[in-house]
């Protein structure tokens, strides 16, 4: 990056800070009659800005944030609308047409009450997480789930039928979310999902609030998010993020995490015990090898630089970008997480791109090239999620 590009990217950011919330208002309608359709939810997908529609088919979303957001309009008989919403300063007005539902068969899963209840806690512990949050976290409605869980594999693949709901009482949140696709692979430790989510308010007392909101800040200082948005305000040392880079090469001793844990199961059941030893020693070496930290830190303006649109930057890096938060002690022991023997045990991920770049607005979100989270970020699940629009300045956390 030229030094002109770099200042003038510094004069750029203290203007996107000061950026004003906006409306964002319009109609949804039939796409045949272009008549009003009431009852229609509206959202900005995982954020905390949803509504219906009047009987009109109006709408309107107050006090959006300025950032980059998925718009989704969803109705019973009717296709699902999804747009990407670029939100800026200025008012948005939308005219939405809604085409008819063209039933499609999806993969009827068929199991005994045993296996539902199996899956949905191998879904829960997968989806919904596995830390202090999760504890407090409720579906409510666990049948609009339908899950297939391939043992051999080790894999869990899940879609909704509706709106899953999850109430999340230790962040203070309903959560509701209609997933397209869900896979979580207990070989490679990797979970995805597809879909839109849209987060209300639970009700509580002053003092549930206030627990709400110390522990939505908790759950939001050292976050892949709370990174991202200090990256482009230039506060990351003030914030105690420290960004180094990794290399690293895949280790060819190591087979392939299937083969493993087949090898495993087979000599197992043999009941070999030297075999399956040997097997157990393959799966514990680490992933890689040649590891390799380089001690000075990384600038700013090397990861990302801002594009043409508006509050859009782009990320960018070589090698893995190693991110430490000086704030917080790691409690949770990762085998493959490469750490210097004089580096203190602070929280640390390693972050590499599966893109050559990644875009990321400034709300935190990456919503292009989402890079691969391993260390610390990799933990977070659903039980950790907060709305885009979070900020931990505002009063109640999220509005």
């Amino acid at each position: 990056m030229s030094i002109n590009r770099f200042l003038l990217l510094l004069l750029f950011l203290p203007l996107l800070g000061r950026a004003q919330t906006t409306t964002i208002a319009g109609k949804v309608t039939t796409s045949a009659s272009l008549t009003g359709i009431g009852k229609v939810s509206v959202f900005l997908s995982n954020s905390s800005f949803g509504t219906e529609t009047a009987d009109d088919g109006t709408f309107r979303l107050v006090g959006v944030k300025p950032g980059q957001y998925t718009l989704v309009a969803s109705s019973v008989g009717f296709q699902q609308h999804t747009e990407q919403i670029l939100v800026g300063a200025e008012p948005i007005q939308l005219n939405i047409a809604l085409k008819p539902k063209i039933n499609q068969l999806r993969g009827v899963v068929i199991t005994t009450d045993a296996d539902f209840k199996r899956n949905l806690e191998i879904f829960k512990k997968q989806f919904i997480g596995e830390g202090e949050n999760a504890k407090k976290c409720e579906i409510t409605n666990p049948h609009v789930i339908n899950m297939i869980y391939h043992s051999r594999k080790l894999e869990m693949e899940a879609w909704s039928t509706d709106f899953l709901v999850i109430e999340n009482k230790a962040l203070g949140y309903r959560i509701k979310f209609l997933v397209d696709t869900f896979s979580s692979s207990g070989l490679t430790n990797i979970t995805e999902w597809q879909g839109q989510v849209v987060f209300e308010e639970l009700p509580g007392s002053a003092a549930q609030k206030q627990a709400w909101k110390i522990k939505r800040e908790e759950t939001y200082f050292g976050s892949a998010r709370h990174f991202y948005r200090d990256l482009y305000r230039g506060t990351l040392g003030q914030d105690g993020f420290i960004m180094y880079r990794l290399y690293r090469e895949i280790n060819p001793n190591r087979p392939d995490e299937a083969i493993i844990q087949q090898k495993l199961k087979k000599f197992v059941a043999l009941r070999q015990r030297d075999s399956a030893l040997y097997w157990q020693d393959k799966g514990r070496m680490s992933r890689y090898y040649h590891e390799h930290l380089f001690k000075e830190p990384l600038q700013p303006y090397e990861v990302f630089s801002n594009t043409n649109a508006r509050g859009i930057f782009a990320l960018h890096f070589t090698d893995c970008l190693y991110v430490v938060y000086t704030r917080r002690r790691e409690e949770t022991d990762f085998k493959d997480l490469y750490r210097p023997l004089d580096m203190e045990n602070f929280e640390t991920s390693v972050v590499s791109m599966r893109e050559p770049y990644a875009l990321f607005d400034m709300n935190g979100v990456v919503f292009k090239g989402v890079p691969l989270n391993e260390g610390s970020w990799s933990k977070s699940r659903i039980d950790d999620l907060l709305p885009f629009n979070y900020d931990p300045g505002d009063e109640k956390g999220g509005k």
